[in-house]
């Protein structure tokens, strides 16, 4: 068996995309994106358990960097944008991965100074506040492409 079915018949039994460029790019880079933006909630939210797990190393802007990344890539792929030029579809994309991210993290930064310092708590909210942005921002992205005739 080839490696190509291989990885093939592997991703499908997991409910994954095969492995190839297109997929790379537009779908696992912008999964990794989550699972970084979803870190950085806990970060934000709780940097003293980020700090025990990685005591010698700040790792907010590799978290930032994966996230805008992955979002970046998300938005660029989306029916809305197909008609644009690269030129455009690079620049709406990458202002749309950091108003989400960067707001992102002003809202927990906002959560954070009121929430009560309990270690407990301000991990479920920034896990839970960053999940409920990401099904808002999905939406909002799916109520866009909608709205754009699909090509016959």
């Amino acid at each position: 068996m080839s490696t190509s079915k291989s990885s093939t018949s592997i991703c499908s039994k997991l409910g994954l995309k095969p492995i190839t460029s297109q997929n790379l790019l537009f779908y696992y880079a912008p999964a990794q994106g989550i699972l970084s933006y979803t870190a950085l909630s806990v970060n934000v939210m709780n940097p003293s358990l980020v700090l025990r797990i990685f005591p010698k190393r700040d790792i907010t802007n590799i978290l930032l960097f994966n996230t805008l990344v992955g979002s970046g890539l998300y938005l660029y792929n989306k029916p809305h944008l197909s008609s644009l030029s690269t030129k455009e579809k690079v620049l709406y994309s990458a202002f749309g991965a950091a108003t989400f991210s960067l707001g992102s993290v002003l809202i927990w930064a906002i959560i954070r100074s009121v929430v009560p310092e309990n270690v407990a708590l301000c991990t479920a909210c920034g896990v839970g506040s960053g999940l409920a942005l990401i099904k808002i921002g999905k939406s909002y992205v799916e109520t866009v492409d909608s709205l754009v005739p699909s090509k016959p």
